[in-house]
Order: C-alpha cells, then sequence, then structure tokens
C-alpha cells in the first residue's frame, strides 16, 4: 500500500473516532524515514498553516513506556488548537491525560543546513515562551506496543492543544531545567516534576526538533509553537474536571475538560 493509502487510513480513523487494532504488518512503515513521509501527508489536510509542532518520548521513561530509541516529533495542526477559554472535549480520547509543558513560540526562521544548531542559536531565534497543555491521544488502540515508526506516521500522538499567555519579561533568565513544575485537577493532589523531565531541558529539546526538521529538508518557521514534551508524569483526566498546569515562573494555565 502506498504511504498516501496509509495516511488516509489513520486519518479516516481521526476522523470518524474510531481506533485501529494496529497497523497491518504491510501497512507500517519500515522506519522513522518513512514514517515521517507519512506524516507529512496530514499538513495538506488542514485549512491553515501548520501551527507548529510537539516533541514526544522526551524522557527515558516515556521512551520505554513506548519502545522508542529516542524523542519523536509530531505536527500541531491549526484545527487542533484550543484557546483556555475554550472546553477540551474528550470524545474518543483513549489516552485522557493532561501534560504541562514549556512550549516556545519562534521569532525567525531556521532553515535546513548541514551544520547541527547550537541551543544558543535555536533560542537566539525564540520569541515567546509559554505555558501550555497537550491532551495527547493515537488512533492506535495498543500504542504502547505499536513501535516508534507507527506512532510517528500517527502524528507522535498529537491530538489537542492548549497554549497559555506569553511568559513575563526575564523568562530568558530562569533555570527552565530546574524549574518546578506542577498539573493537578480539583479535588486530587497534583503531579509534580521539572523543566528538566523534557530531554534534560526544554531549551535543548527544541534544538533536538530544530535539528530533527533539518534533517528532513525542513524548516521551523517564524510565528510557529514548538512544545517541548511533558514536564510530570501524564496527570489522567476525566469528563468535567478543571485541570491546572504551573510551570514555575513561566505561568500557570487553567483548562474546562468537557462532558
Amino acid at each position: 500500500m502506498t504511504e498516501q493509502a496509509i495516511s488516509d487510513l489513520l486519518w479516516d480513523h481521526w476522523r470518524e473516532g474510531r481506533l485501529l487494532a494496529a497497523l497491518p504488518p504491510d501497512l507500517a512503515p519500515a522506519d522513522r524515514h518513512a514514517a515521517y513521509r507519512i506524516q507529512a501527508l496530514l499538513e495538506p489536510r488542514s485549512a491553515e498553516p501548520l501551527y507548529g509542532w510537539k516533541i514526544a518520548a522526551t524522557s527515558l521513561a516515556g521512551q520505554r513506556h513506548i519502545g522508542a530509541d529516542g524523542p519523536l516529533a509530531g505536527r500541531l495542526l491549526a484545527e487542533r488548537v484550543l484557546s483556555p477559554e475554550d472546553v477540551v472535549p474528550l470524545a474518543h480520547n483513549q489516552m485522557r491525560v493532561a501534560e504541562p509543558e514549556v512550549a516556545f513560540r519562534m521569532g525567525a526562521d531556521l532553515p535546513p543546513r548541514a551544520e547541527p544548531y547550537t541551543v544558543a542559536e535555536v533560542m537566539a531565534a525564540v520569541d515567546t515562551a509559554h505555558p501550555a497543555i497537550e491532551f495527547p491521544d493515537s488512533r492506535l488502540a495498543a500504542f504502547e506496543r505499536a513501535g516508534e515508526a507507527a506512532l510517528i506516521a500517527d502524528n507522535a500522538c498529537a491530538h489537542l492543544f492548549v497554549l497559555g499567555p506569553p511568559a513575563p519579561e526575564g523568562w530568558r533568565a530562569l533555570d527552565l531545567a530546574a524549574m518546578p513544575t506542577r498539573i493537578g485537577a480539583e479535588g486530587r493532589a497534583p503531579y509534580e516534576g521539572r523543566g528538566g523531565n523534557a530531554l534534560d531541558d526544554p531549551r535543548l529539546a527544541l534544538a533536538w526538533l530544530a535539528n530533527a526538521l533539518s534533517a528532513q529538508g525542513l524548516t521551523l518557521r517564524r510565528g510557529q509553537v514548538v512544545t517541548t514534551g511533558t514536564t510530570t508524569v501524564p496527570l489522567p483526566v476525566e469528563a468535567g474536571e478543571v485541570v491546572r498546569a504551573e510551570l514555575g515562573g513561566l505561568g500557570a494555565l487553567t483548562v474546562r475538560v468537557g462532558a
């Protein structure tokens, strides 16, 4: 089956809210390169320019959980981005978790090049930093056992995303690796973590993404948002709950989950 047909299969299951037990063996992408080509076929389905990128499996525990050898990049489609005032729908969401993340909005393009970008170069291209919450999901019912190539093809579990307000001036002086973070819902003890749970430092995660895109011949573009991975254990959520994420000096974000 062609890569377009695999993309169509996954997209149809997203659109209809159905799960796949797994990608049939004759359809599964052979490696990361093929998987990212399949993922790229998502972009023409969106009516808006690409909103940005997410990074999955940014901790060793997360990588072990899904059997990945390293982080995975996924596309944030504009139609799946919500404002903090929106109610987050859980319909057809099998994961039902919320993840507190550090997000960056780019202020300049980072085009492909032979030499890897340094963290300093990547951060110089950043405009603003934000608290964010991701509500990931997959159309693969056994996503923990699907393998990294299948998960990349399924957009690295990107689903719904909520961006908080820009961080106060002076955020660049913060130690983002040591920054305490937490996420919780009313009536339950919050989950606590730190910024360094995302690839040791959200800035390192952003540099990884810039270089991963560069290796694919892609530009990380001005205005795009990159969310750098969960900073705590994912928080299980239920319909009707109010979820609050606090990301140290970057700020806080509260969202309501739909009934």
